[in-house]
């Protein structure tokens, strides 16, 4: 099985089969418009545009699961972007990533690359951490997602390579993204 298997619909509601994505190097995130992690966007475009002609496709899947923060309709999303982070990168319809209704991309990728924990190196890692334990220490539990911005690397088979938690910057992808499209 690969992500090859599913299939999402895009922001615009047209169903799209991960498949067409076959032979490139994929890094899929999971993302909301008013988290902390919002201005990862900005990095995330400029890995898209960097890396876009050796192979690299990014695909945003925005989620209102934790604390609301992706309230509003596609469309809206779609808008916010675009005009805020001039986000290219295919993004999708909303869903949900955890729990009951979770879309089963996310099931697939959560057991390729289970939750190893968070590395506590910086403020944003340590602050999400506490935060989870001191407000929703079920988060913590299982392989789900736990916040916003996780992102999942993918090869060029369309198998899962790595999982980076929400405070890990995505400029620090770069040398995972690169040895991939090396491959």
């Amino acid at each position: 099985m690969s992500i090859y298997s599913f299939t999402a619909n895009n922001i615009r509601g047209v169903e799209t089969s991960l498949e067409q994505f076959k032979g490139k190097v994929v890094l899929i995130v999971n993302t909301a418009s008013g988290c902390g992690f919002t201005p990862q966007y900005s990095d995330i475009q400029k890995l898209y545009d960097k890396y876009q002609e050796q192979g690299l496709v990014i695909l945003g899947f925005p989620c209102n699961q934790f604390a609301e923060q992706e309230s509003g309709s596609n469309d809206e999303i779609h808008t916010f972007c675009q005009l805020n982070y001039g986000v290219t990168f295919p993004l999708f319809e909303k869903v949900d990533v955890r729990g009951q209704e979770k879309m089963p991309l996310f099931s697939y990728l959560t057991e390729q690359a289970p939750f190893e924990g968070f590395v506590l190196n910086n403020s944003s890692a340590k602050m999400l951490n506490a935060m989870l334990n001191d407000r929703h220490p079920e988060l913590l539990i299982g392989n789900d997602i736990k916040w916003n911005f996780t992102k999942f690397l993918i090869n060029r088979d369309g198998e899962v390579v790595s999982r980076f938690e929400a405070p890990v910057d995505p400029l620090d992808l770069e040398p995972a993204i690169e040895a991939e499209l090396n491959k």
